[in-house]
C-alpha cells in the first residue's frame, strides 16, 4: 500500500503532539499543589496577580527546593478541605484540630495575636462582654476556642475581612475577630484609620505552621523542606518580605 510522504509527516507530527501533550499532562499532575490563604497581607489575588507575605515566602521555598508546583490563593475552608483529600500538598496556616490526622507540621512561624475589635467608643475588656454581640467571623477560620464555644456570642460569617469591616462600618455587626495585621490591611483599603476603632481585646495567640498533607501524592521529603525553610527563616526571609507589606 502506497503512503505519501505528506501523510507520513502528518502522522509523525500527530504522534509527537500526543507524546508532548501526555508529558505535559503527567508533569502537571505531578506538580506540587501549593495553596496560600486568601487573607491580605498573607495572600492577595489582585485580578489574577498573586502576592502576599505567605505567598512570597512559600514561592521562595519552592524556588530554593527546585520543585515544580502549582500555586494558588484560596479561602481557608477550601484549603482545609483539600488538605484532607490530598489535593493541597503544602500551605501555611494555624493548626486545626480537625486536620490533626491529615497533616504534618513542618516548621512554625512567629505567633500571631487574634483580637476582637469594635468601633471607637466600644472597648471590650473580657470575652464575657462579647456575649449578646454580633461578631464578624471569617468563614472556615477558628481564631479563639473561648469565642467559638460560647453560644451567647453571635457569629456572622463573612467571606473576608473586607466584608466584615463593611458590616462593622454599617453597624450590622458590633465587632470583628482575627489577627490585627490583616484586619488593618483590609481597613486601609476601606480608608478606615485607627481612629475608627476601639481598643482591641486579645482573645488568643496562635502559631502559623508550614504544613504538609499526609495524603500528598508528591512523595516530597518533609525533612528536605524543613531544612530549607528553617534556614530561610533564620536568615530573615520572613522579615524582609514583611517590610514590603507594611
Amino acid at each position: 500500500m502506497y503512503v505519501s510522504m505528506k501523510a507520513i509527516l502528518q502522522i509523525s507530527l500527530i504522534s509527537m503532539f500526543c507524546i508532548s501533550h501526555q508529558s505535559f499532562a503527567d508533569h502537571t499532575s505531578n506538580a506540587l499543589q501549593v495553596r496560600t490563604i486568601a487573607i491580605a497581607p498573607y495572600g492577595i489575588d489582585n485580578s489574577g496577580e498573586l502576592s502576599g507575605i505567605y505567598y512570597e515566602l512559600t514561592h521562595s521555598l519552592l524556588i530554593k527546593s527546585g520543585l515544580a508546583a502549582e500555586h494558588h490563593i484560596f479561602p481557608y475552608g477550601r484549603i482545609i478541605h483539600e488538605l484532607k483529600l490530598g489535593k493541597t500538598d503544602i500551605t501555611i496556616m494555624f493548626k486545626y484540630k480537625e486536620l490533626a490526622n491529615y497533616v504534618d507540621y513542618i516548621y512554625p512561624l512567629p505567633a500571631l495575636k487574634n483580637v476582637v475589635i469594635g468601633r471607637r467608643g466600644h472597648d471590650y475588656q473580657s470575652i464575657t462582654q462579647l456575649e449578646g454581640l454580633n461578631i464578624a467571623y471569617l468563614n472556615g477560620a477558628k481564631f479563639s476556642d473561648a469565642v467559638d464555644n460560647n453560644p451567647k456570642i453571635h457569629k456572622q460569617i463573612v467571606v473576608d475581612f473586607h466584608q466584615g469591616l463593611l458590616m462593622l462600618k454599617k453597624k450590622r455587626v458590633d465587632a470583628i475577630i482575627g489577627p490585627m495585621k490583616p484586619i488593618m490591611s483590609a481597613a486601609k483599603r476601606l480608608a478606615l484609620n485607627k481612629g475608627f476603632f476601639g481598643k482591641p481585646l486579645v482573645v488568643s495567640e496562635r502559631t502559623p505552621w508550614l504544613q504538609l498533607s499526609k495524603q500528598s501524592k508528591s512523595h516530597i521529603s518533609a525533612d528536605k523542606i524543613k531544612a530549607i525553610f528553617s534556614k530561610m527563616i533564620d536568615q530573615g526571609a520572613l522579615e524582609n518580605i514583611q517590610l514590603k507589606y507594611q
